[in-house]
């Protein structure tokens, strides 16, 4: 290619795809089309070959159990070769909701099932009597409070983590979070990260969008510095969720049935 480019995969995307989860996709394309840059972009499924020895960044979204199921009885066969892209060859991983369980130990559903995942993150998942739904407003120690970062989730899983290996993507401001207990939002490890937040994430907070380009554009050429963008309307739009998150209550009492 002419320019330089990162290659993209897309997991299980007719199947962990909700909550408008393919908008990270779009956004990550354009931050880097704004740039003169260019991204290759696949698209993997249950049953496909897994030809991910060229991926520089894995996007993995949220699904409802029956999917969760479905994906993790595959995900299980191709799982050691996502985990060598990202532990040994620095791939990056953004996940959302039912991915970041995927991508843990595992789910337990309410009525006792245990779904198996690839063990990337040390943490795993119960599902709770009640949803958490709302916005919610998030600072990270990987942007500063100055750069908050939101978005809405909707999940009945309570998701606990081993703090002394896998690190919080940040702490709750506003919202719920990974339990509702430790006031932790997400898991950052290595070049991986995962998040409850919908909406999608990436489009309101593009330091997020940028940090997990620059690490796929420096997994495939090295030390890498992005231009900057005029995040003049992303950064409004991340002061209005900011602002209404504040304002509006959270949705409460709702079962996971």
């Amino acid at each position: 290619m002419k320019n330089d480019f990162i290659k993209i995969c897309f997991l299980y995307s007719r199947s962990m795809n909700i909550y408008g989860d393919r908008g990270n996709i779009i956004c990550l394309q354009h931050r880097a089309w704004w740039r003169g840059k260019d991204v290759v972009l696949m698209e993997y499924n249950v049953g496909d070959a897994a030809l991910f020895d060229d991926v520089d960044l894995f996007f993995f979204g949220g699904g409802q159990d029956f999917q969760q199921l479905e994906v993790a009885k595959d995900l299980l066969k191709i799982g050691d070769k996502i985990k060598n892209q990202v532990l040994h060859k620095k791939a990056v991983i953004l996940s959302v909701c039912g991915g970041l369980q995927l991508l843990a130990k595992y789910y337990q559903t309410r009525d006792g099932n245990r779904i198996e995942g690839i063990g990337l993150f040390d943490a795993y998942t119960v599902a709770g009597k009640e949803r958490f739904i709302g916005n919610v407003v998030v600072e990270s120690d990987l942007f500063g409070p100055e750069k908050l970062l939101v978005g809405f989730e909707n999940h009945s899983g309570r998701t606990y983590a081993n703090w002394q290996v896998v690190k919080p993507l940040g702490r709750v401001v506003v919202g719920d979070g990974n339990n509702g207990e430790d006031k932790t939002e997400g898991i950052v490890f290595e070049n991986a990260v995962g998040s409850y937040l919908h909406g999608s994430l990436l489009p309101k907070n593009p330091w997020l969008a940028d940090w997990l380009l620059e690490k796929a554009f420096a997994r495939r050429y090295g030390d890498y510095q992005l231009a900057e963008l005029d995040d003049e309307v992303e950064i409004r739009a991340n002061r209005e969720v900011v602002s209404l998150a504040k304002k509006v209550g959270r949705v409460k009492n709702i079962t996971s049935n």
